[in-house]
């Protein structure tokens, strides 16, 4: 196997190990639009990297942590529906980093690659990227699973019983920033979401236990990965739109199975 083709499937496994357990919390406490505001909030973080002559990587979590912490805060206000709030915050986050791109007129950067992503262009440095903020993301997770899980469940039921909820769901945001400011690279910013949500939807129709679908949708993630490579491989397709159709296909697959009742 050549190396790049190596190190897309790395990069593409480090993504979707960390992606399925927070994609089971995103479908749990139905999220999908915060990942979305999170990631089109990437781009603003890439051009502001340019700008400031650091690495776009850094520049991507720093963003991205920045608008994770301005949403759970705005959460707490009563002014504005959530929804609206997410969209107003999603759509202008994007729309600076495409008009922040206009002035650069002496840096050449390929759009494309960021909004869909380049996963047959991972370097060996964004391996290290992509595996440190996954593992680190998993390490915390783990660490927060209980007192995260009972939030989910219940709320004020949690809060009740001493869980420190306002921080557990900071936590959980900051958590869902990493992961989507690393998986950029494989997924791109209209894109990634979809590796949070797609695995973790489908495995919620076979997993018995909590835990049980956060490691199902981590092994489908794996596999949407390895089948949308080999597809893209295949027949030359974009090989991050193939892993994301891959993903939605094993999600269609799984709902025409009948379910055991055993």
């Amino acid at each position: 196997m050549d190396d790049f083709l190596m190190r897309a499937l790395l990069g593409g496994l480090g993504v979707a190990l960390a992606a399925g357990p927070l994609g089971a919390f995103i479908v749990w406490r139905r999220m999908a639009y915060f990942g979305d505001t999170l990631a089109h909030s990437g781009l603003l973080g890439v051009m502001l990297g340019i700008v400031l002559n650091m690495n776009p990587e850094l520049g991507v979590v720093a963003t991205c942590l920045t608008v994770a912490v301005v949403l759970v805060l705005l959460q707490r206000q009563r002014w504005l529906a959530a929804d609206t709030l997410l969209g107003i915050l999603a759509h202008t986050s994007l729309s600076l980093g495409l008009v922040t791109l206009a002035f650069l007129e002496t840096v050449r950067v390929d759009l494309i690659s960021y909004l869909f992503g380049d996963i047959l262009a991972i370097s060996p440095t964004d391996l290290y990227w992509i595996w440190g903020g996954a593992m680190l993301a998993l390490a915390a997770l783990v660490w927060l699973w209980r007192p995260l899980l009972a939030a989910t469940v219940h709320e004020e039921l949690a809060q009740v019983e001493g869980v420190p909820v306002f921080a557990v769901r900071l936590a959980f945001m900051l958590l869902i920033a990493i992961v989507i400011a690393v998986a950029m690279k494989v997924a791109g910013i209209l894109l990634i979401t979809s590796l949070l949500i797609i695995p973790a939807a489908a495995a919620r129709r076979f997993a018995r236990s909590p835990e049980g679908m956060a490691a199902l949708a981590s092994g489908l993630g794996c596999l949407a990965v390895g089948a949308g490579l080999w597809a893209s491989l295949r027949w030359d397709t974009p090989a991050g739109p193939s892993v994301v159709v891959a993903a939605a296909v094993l999600f269609a697959a799984g709902y025409a199975i009948p379910r055991s009742r055993c």
